[in-house]
């Protein structure tokens, strides 16, 4: 399962207004892809349709849809905001993660 902070479930919310979303029907993918500085890189979008292979959740009211093979990096996260000094962004705090890079973007296992 996937968490929502409480920051992050209001910028989610106002970010899919401002794209034409629906934040009590549409949903955040979210998926895992390699890349970044540590080999994996978070990937977050807003989606109408999910797959039959997607697992979908609900917290704090954000439908939530991630697909079979990023959920096996994804177990236990939370999703949150933060809109500090040194930029904003979504942040993922993954318990799974033995590595991440400076920016938190990336993270390795």
């Amino acid at each position: 399962m996937i968490k929502v902070s409480e920051t992050a479930k209001n910028k989610v919310q106002t970010l899919m207004l401002e794209d034409g979303f629906d934040p009590q029907k549409d949903f955040v993918r979210v998926g895992v892809k390699s890349g970044g500085c540590s080999g994996l890189s978070y990937d977050l979008k807003f989606d109408r349709e999910q797959i039959d292979s997607d697992k979908v959740f609900e917290d704090n009211g954000i439908k939530i849809i991630v697909d079979t093979k990023s959920f096996l990096y994804l177990i236990g996260t939370t999703l949150d905001f933060s809109g500090g000094l040194n930029g904003s962004g979504f942040v993922f705090n993954n318990p799974n993660a033995n590595r991440t890079c400076g920016c938190g973007e990336s993270f390795s296992l």
